[in-house]
């Protein structure tokens, strides 16, 4: 090979080297520019590497979950869970799943926090899948724990509500207009009727009447709502007021009246009405709650300005705030964790968390103005089944109010809905035997379809929140109750209180 050949093959050795190792220094350059980024070049990739980090900064420490009635044509609710940090927004999306909640599809047209339950999802598990928004991303979607079987309504029940007048029971069939299905005469409870309870497990309707305060005392009765005839009365050396039956329907949790400055709630043998123990709450012993899960009785001291919470396995007594004044009509949630409390001298109402014992939120609808009739001018207040809504008196403005109430366990204020105006709260109650001031009450019907309006008579539709009709009866008293029957049974209570039924 001549000297020229030699040193073509050469250079051309040189320059293959070259390329190699330009090559391989862009290589290293490359590596270390993804080390030191933590990235890879691709923009997409970039992206999708952001997101995963937004992921990871979005926990759920507890599951979504779905409340209301899951019966074709009720509203459901989702409840977003509780996750860390504070997300910005949330997005929902809806799944019919089979009876074990699995296999699960989602629901195109449903992408909001509620969903109304369509004949399409008869016999389907819904479920919901929560996707959590913050500042750096999204969060994976995690799906509800809990689930919700709908069923279509039950056949043959009959969903009747019970109007209590001194002395007289007037009942109407909710279903069919409301039309008077009959009448039940009391005489015993013309001396004043102050509280009623039903137990449907023992079928026994219990009232109780008469005097609320040291000197003036006060009786109970139990009505058999199958033999139809009352199956036995006490008097007692107390007064009385609003009391709670145990949901077992052994146990009545029976205050001394708003007058008494005792502070004791007897606690009632249901079988008799003998009087088996005491309960030291807050004084003027006035309204009560029996948790539907039997271990807390709500306490309401018209003088006392804590709710107190009594705790039926060990007998101990938690507080819960201060409140604005002393308690007067009030309600809770199904999972005895909330609150909603009216109080003397106030237009208006408080949340409060009753795991914590603090005051969540206080809403106020103005002064109260100078010289106002009734002492409590939010006599009345009641939660909607589902706790999705709640309504509030407001007899300053003549008005019931409603509020959405879905987001307070997670941070989120009530929020008005609209007002319904009323015609009552006026006047006296007549006939009357005591303490006979039309200052009101509410309470939601079991499918919270209604709400009845107490000392001004009005039923109303909560889907359109308009008055639907008016019935006198209602319009004279504070004390009426739902009660629904079955095969000739009674099978469900409101209660007078209008509770939430969620967990």
């Amino acid at each position: 090979m001549s000297w020229r050949a030699r040193r073509n093959r050469l250079a051309g050795r040189r320059l293959t080297l070259t390329l190699v190792l330009v090559g391989l220094a862009a290589a290293c350059a490359a590596a270390l520019a993804i080390a030191a980024s933590g990235t890879d070049v691709s923009r997409d990739e970039s992206r999708r590497a952001t997101a995963t980090a937004g992921r990871l900064l979005l926990n759920a420490s507890s599951p979504p979950s779905i409340m209301g009635i899951a019966q074709i044509g009720q509203r459901l609710t989702a409840s977003p869970g509780t996750w860390s940090p504070k997300p910005r927004s949330f997005r929902y999306a809806w799944k019919r799943c089979d009876a074990r909640g699995g296999h699960c599809k989602t629901i195109r047209s449903a992408r909001g926090s509620t969903y109304i339950v369509g004949l399409g999802d008869a016999g389907t598990t819904l479920r919901v899948a929560v996707t959590a928004i913050g500042r750096t991303g999204r969060s994976k979607r995690v799906l509800s724990a809990r689930t919700a079987v709908v069923t279509t309504p039950a056949t043959g029940v009959q969903r009747l509500e019970y109007v209590f007048d001194d002395g007289l029971v007037s009942v109407y069939d909710m279903d069919h207009g409301h039309n008077l299905v009959k009448t039940i005469r009391l005489p015993q409870t013309e001396a004043g009727v102050r509280g009623v309870m039903v137990s449907p497990v023992t079928h026994m309707l219990f009232v109780s009447y008469g005097g609320d305060g040291d000197s003036f005392h006060g009786s109970v009765l139990a009505y058999d709502l199958l033999a139809e005839r009352v199956a036995w009365a006490v008097h007692l050396n107390t007064g009385i007021d609003s009391g709670a039956v145990s949901p077992d329907g052994k146990r009545i949790y029976m205050p001394t009246g708003e007058n008494s400055s005792t502070g004791l709630w007897n606690v009632l043998d249901a079988s008799n009405g003998a009087v088996i123990g005491t309960i030291q709450g807050g004084a003027g012993p006035h309204n009560t709650i029996a948790s539907k899960d039997g271990r807390f009785v709500y306490l309401g001291g018209r003088n006392h300005n804590y709710l107190d919470v009594y705790e039926t396995a060990n007998g101990h007594i938690k507080e819960v705030g201060p409140l604005v004044n002393g308690v007067r009509p009030f309600t809770v949630n199904g999972t005895n964790t909330i609150a909603f409390t009216t109080a003397t001298n106030f237009d208006g109402f408080q949340v409060s968390n009753l795991t914590t014992g603090k005051v969540l939120y206080t809403v106020s609808f103005g002064a109260v103005p100078n010289g106002f009739r009734y002492t409590a001018p939010s006599h009345g207040i009641s939660l909607s089944p589902d706790e999705t809504q709640v309504y509030v008196i407001d007899a300053v403005n003549k008005v019931v109010r409603a509020y959405d109430v879905s987001g307070v366990a997670h941070g989120v204020a009530p929020r008005a809905l609209g007002s319904i105006y009323v015609a009552g709260w006026n006047g006296q109650e007549s006939p009357c035997a005591y303490d006979c001031g039309q200052d009101g009450w509410l309470q939601h019907s079991l499918d919270g379809r209604y709400v009845y309006v107490g000392d001004s008579g009005e039923v109303i539709d909560t889907a359109t929140r308009k008055v639907l009709l008016k019935l006198t009866t209602l319009a004279n008293t504070r004390k009426f109750l739902e009660i629904d029957w079955q095969n000739g049974l009674p099978i469900a209570t409101s209660t007078r209180s209008g509770v939430g039924y969620v967990g």
